[in-house]
């Protein structure tokens, strides 16, 4: 038996390390073997990230270091077909779908309906891309995402294969969402992937794109780890929607980040939504690297058991007349925690900021723990900047109110809950993600009722 399997923690992805590099020996390009060899080096120096690291004060990973992950390796890709195996929520069947199982593209439970034009959009598997054309993304690859700071962001790095890559040429217009599907079947011994999604935005351009992550359909789900990281580099008067869907088994764990460069005047908006995981990390960075840029970050994570859901978001100003909006809401149930960690940076010659930072919590049990922490850094004095948290409960005297009016505790609780979440779910323009959110809300709301039953 080989002796990876009594390893756990930084060894164990060393190794299995020393197996990737020499199967793929001579099958990449150079850049892509140096690129890894240097990720793994710094990952070796940086080792997995504990509470004595200010980023991660209210999140201990060592639950995740003790397991011993596997690399899927697409284990489910031979799984049979039985109808829909992967039953795919908010989605339409309009939508252009490209599904990932266990780490690998997966032709046959994908679809693309839009007919892309060539030259103008261009949607593939990285991996496709990195055998057939790999010029054309290595001067992408790793130009947002620095492995050198970020220890996750440097495993992903070293065990770069397979993710989606989006190519929007100038003034290219998508207008159906591009939904991409990342699959973990949990099925045997622990797994780990490492998705890579490579999103490069032409000048003018615009496309919604969704990344959702979810469990198969094994029961009762095995533990696995998904460490995932997307890259958007968006032009000059592009526009990007991007929504995230956490929704993996509760028997998993999460660690994602989403890296953004952003050119003048163009505009990224993003609406990150989690429900699912044990344990989950989504770090969000986006640099306005231009006069005029644009960013809008949207939070909703609900919790519940003993869940942890940590967002860690940075805006980085680093040229003037940047504007950014943030709104985070938690709701937190049972014994489950959710963190916040909120950090704008205006730099010295970013004058004319305007920057808005928000985190609200609801707990609705006395067990629930939320943790907040929005940052403001600011080096110029022309500026405009907000920021605000608050954690509370429901509103008893509301409670009494709609109770007055013919209506039982439950449905009086559902109501308020539900209020609290509006204001995201309204700024969601895909209706199939915002509806059936809400259909999944009240879902969630009835489990919370009955101890948490129904989920």
């Amino acid at each position: 038996m080989s002796p990876v399997v009594e390893m756990t923690g930084k060894d164990a992805y060393l190794a299995h390390f020393e197996q990737l590099a020499k199967r793929l020996a001579g099958n990449d390009p150079r850049w892509l073997r140096e690129l890894r060899s240097a990720a793994i080096a710094r990952f070796a120096d940086l080792d997995f990230p504990t509470t004595r690291h200010e980023d991660w004060k209210y999140t201990n990973v060592a639950p995740l270091t003790k397991i011993m992950f596997h690399p899927a390796d697409g284990a489910g890709q031979a799984a049979p077909l039985a109808g829909d195996r992967f039953p795919i929520p908010f989605g339409a069947a309009g939508f252009d779908r490209w599904v990932f199982v266990d780490g690998r593209f997966s032709p046959k439970d994908s679809q693309s309906a839009s007919g892309f034009k060539p030259g103008g959009v261009k949607v593939a598997s990285l991996r496709q891309v990195l055998e057939s054309d790999p010029d054309r993304i290595e001067e992408h690859v790793g130009r947002c995402a620095d492995y050198r700071q970020h220890a996750f962001t440097a495993l992903n790095t070293a065990f770069l294969e397979d993710g989606a890559f989006i190519d929007l040429s100038e003034s290219a217009v998508v207008k159906k969402p591009i939904h991409l599907v990342f699959v973990s079947t949990g099925r045997g011994e622990p797994t780990v992937t490492h998705p890579r999604n490579l999103i490069v935005a032409g000048p003018g351009s615009s496309a919604t794109i969704i990344e959702h992550y979810i469990g198969g359909s094994e029961s009762p789900p095995g533990s696995y780890f998904t460490n995932a990281v997307t890259e958007v580099i968006a032009g000059e008067g592009a526009s990007i929607a991007h929504y995230r869907l956490q929704q993996e088994s509760e028997a998993a764990y999460h660690i994602g980040s989403v890296h953004v460069r952003q050119d003048r005047d163009s505009r990224f908006g993003s609406h990150s939504l989690a429900w699912g995981a044990r344990l989950a990390r989504i770090e969000i960075r986006a640099v306005l690297d231009a006069v005029g840029a644009d960013c809008a970050l949207y939070g909703l994570y609900l919790t519940h058991g003993r869940q942890h859901i940590d967002h860690h978001t940075v805006i980085d100003h680093a040229k003037p007349h940047g504007t950014s909006n943030e709104l985070y809401k938690g709701i937190l149930d049972g014994s489950s925690r959710g963190v916040f960690s909120g950090r704008i940076i205006v730099r010295e010659n970013a004058q004319k900021t305007d920057a808005h930072q928000t985190n609200r919590n609801l707990l609705l049990s006395d067990q629930a723990l939320a943790d907040t922490r929005p940052q403001l850094e600011i080096r110029n004095n022309d500026v405009k900047c907000t920021h605000g948290a608050a954690i509370g409960r429901l509103d008893e005297e509301m409670i009494f109110y709609l109770r007055s009016r013919g209506i039982d505790l439950d449905a009086a609780r559902s109501i308020l809950t539900h209020a609290f979440a509006t204001e995201v779910l309204e700024s969601i323009r895909v209706d199939e993600i915002r509806n059936g959110f809400e259909e999944l809300l009240a879902g969630w709301l009835s489990g919370s009722r009955n101890g948490g039953a129904t989920r």
